[in-house]
């Protein structure tokens, strides 16, 4: 069992070059801001673009979080992948690498039934010797965890939490009231318009996009609430909610995000997936910038 996991954890992006390879040094000077602003990592996450790596390349991105880190914060590593075997296999791999717990994205493309997605995630538990943080985004894979289906798992001696990115208030609740009934049992807020409100409701950490953006803005929302200025705490939240809402009506993240650190100087290149920029665009982007950051 990992040290329980507190605060704000960066779900990274992964730098790419003019070729779209990885580079993995660009990787490191962004971890390097993330640690400044007393941040954890989470990388081969949605923002890190783990849908278009390879096995090759989430294994070196995993050991480049790890190495740079050298244990200062935490960092998990996503492992999901569309099967159970793939799953399991990728998660043994990235476990004898030194993060300090696996997340794992609900299987995609194919509906599930709840029973079926309790014996995936069982299957992938017992076969790893890492802790396990369930990820729900239902809205990118298409299944979605309930409440009662988390309960049951949280039983499970290896499956220590949940990463709730379905976006709504009612489901991170949903599952906060869940982990109530159990011991030493974590959410991590995934939305980062409810990071106050989540650690508020009793969300240990929260999984932030944004951060790659505003790596102190996002810090302060904890920062402050752990302090216990609740309304410090909350007005920090008022910003972030801001930026988020306008930089997101321009386009998806990752692609938004990482076109948005360009422009603030930071060499991450391009989305892999099919998003590109006007001038228009670009100019609202650093319009954004201009007026939260």
């Amino acid at each position: 069992m990992c040290q329980k996991i507190e605060g704000v954890l960066t779900a990274i992006v992964t730098p790419f070059d003019h070729d779209g390879a990885y580079q993995p040094e660009a990787m490191k000077l962004q971890i390097r801001r993330q640690l400044a602003a007393g941040n954890g990592i989470f990388c081969g996450g949605t923002n890190g673009e783990f849908f278009v790596l390879n096995e090759q390349e989430k294994l070196a991105v995993t050991e480049t979080c790890v190495s740079e880190v050298t244990g200062q914060a935490p960092v998990v590593a996503h492992i999901g992948e569309i099967s159970t075997r793939e799953t399991i296999r990728l998660g043994r791999q990235i476990a004898k690498m030194g993060v300090d717990a696996v997340s794992v994205i609900t299987p995609y493309f194919v509906p599930l039934k709840q029973e079926e997605l309790i014996h995936h995630y069982q299957a992938v538990a017992d076969a790893l010797d890492i802790p396990v943080f369930m990820y729900n985004i239902p809205a990118r894979t298409g299944n979605t965890l309930h409440p009662e289906t988390v309960r049951k798992l949280a039983e499970h001696p290896n499956i220590i939490g949940i990463k709730d990115s379905a976006g709504s208030y009612e489901s991170l609740k949903g599952f906060l009231d869940a982990a109530a009934e159990v011991d030493n049992f974590s959410v991590l807020n995934g939305p980062d318009s409810l990071i106050h409100q989540g650690f508020v409701d009793g969300c240990s950490a929260c999984i932030s996009g944004l951060a790659n953006v505003a790596p102190e803005g996002i810090n302060a929302i904890w920062r402050h609430y752990h302090a216990g200025d609740i309304a410090a705490s909350h007005a920090a939240q008022e910003g972030i909610t801001g930026l988020r809402t306008d930089l997101y009506s321009i386009a998806f993240s990752p692609a938004v995000v990482k076109k948005a650190l360009a422009i603030m100087g930071h060499n991450v290149g391009d989305s892999r997936y099919a998003v590109r920029f006007d001038k228009q665009a670009e100019q609202k982007i650093r319009d954004v910038i201009t007026h939260y950051l």
